[in-house]
């Protein structure tokens, strides 16, 4: 595939607003034909974990970093005017009056239309997050395999 038809990035921030611009960047490139893979490290992972509980066997220290951290994309706090976790219910409610998909409906958009997302296995590791824990359809890999693919993209993003 020319490179002109690939687009990578990489997810680092778990904010919502932030979080929304990735989904809606990939889903935008796909729908135009091209081949994107986003590479979801540290916070950005939370965006990817279920809502439930996931009982998996952890150490004290990564229970503890596993309730701090956000339980998906419903739980995300804003990057500025999180307001106490009212900013959020203030932005999706302005979407909803807006008819701009949640970012729920982006992810599964994202799935549909093949969007290669990637949970980076060191962040998992450090931040204590297993396969279990995160949704359905994901790749694991590290980050020369990011590096592999941005190499043969012409666009690459930091969010």
């Amino acid at each position: 595939m020319d490179k002109n038809e690939r687009l990578t990035m990489i997810v680092f921030d778990g904010d919502l607003d932030k979080a929304m611009a990735s989904f809606i960047i990939a889903t935008g490139a796909a729908a135009m034909g091209k081949q994107v893979t986003m590479f979801f490290t540290f916070w950005g992972l939370n965006v990817l974990r279920k809502e439930e509980v996931i009982h998996a066997k952890k150490s004290f220290m990564e229970k503890m970093f596993a309730r701090m951290m956000p339980r998906g994309p419903k739980k995300l706090g804003l990057s500025n005017m999180n307001m106490a976790g009212m900013g959020p219910k203030v932005m999706k409610r302005m979407m909803k009056e807006k008819n701009v998909s949640s970012l729920e409906e982006l992810i599964e958009m994202a799935q549909d239309l093949d969007v290669k997302m990637v949970a980076c296995t060191m962040s998992m590791d450090v931040m204590g997050l297993q396969q279990e824990e995160l949704i359905d359809g994901l790749e694991y890999a590290g980050v020369a395999s990011y590096l592999a693919e941005a190499d043969e993209a012409n666009t690459n993003l930091f969010i």
